[in-house]
């Protein structure tokens, strides 16, 4: 039998990247079960808020802006977006002043699904952390740290 395995951690409670892929996988859990009715991945949805969130400044949000808001890869980017646009959620069209990129919109269909989807989501994650009460803007600010500390890596 091999050497027994060392931890640094005394117990999986006292590890942080195990919390988080369990509580991550349990969030997941319960927005697939509000995005399933429709028709959409959490991947869909998160580059269908991101388009949401940037069309509000901007008529000509792109593929990068859409990948650079979600922190997501662009490759994979340009494929979800494809499929919205089967789906017909979303229509691109040339861009005006660079020709190697388009502007994406959401269609009067993708509106629509979006708000009933953020109304879903937002109602989700308010249950889903509730119990962490008057904490919720410092447990925000720590996972925003996290975020801008480790994008780039």
């Amino acid at each position: 039998m091999p050497k027994e395995i060392e931890f640094i951690f005394k117990s999986p409670d006292d590890s942080p990247g195990y919390l988080l892929g369990q509580l991550t996988m349990l969030w997941q859990r319960k927005q697939k079960k509000v995005l399933d009715p429709l028709n959409l991945t959490q991947t869909q949805f998160v580059l269908l808020a991101a388009l949401g969130w940037l069309s509000k400044v901007s008529d000509a949000v792109t593929q990068i802006d859409i990948a650079n808001q979600s922190n997501t890869d662009r490759m994979m980017v340009s494929k979800v977006l494809r499929t919205l646009e089967e789906k017909k959620f979303i229509s691109r069209q040339e861009h005006q002043t660079d020709t190697r990129a388009k502007v994406i919109t959401l269609t009067h269909e993708g509106a629509k699904i979006l708000q009933k989807a953020l109304t879903a989501v937002e109602n989700t994650d308010s249950e889903f952390f509730s119990v962490l009460g008057e904490r919720l803007p410092s447990f925000n600010q720590y996972m925003a740290k996290l975020t801008e500390q480790n994008k780039d890596h």
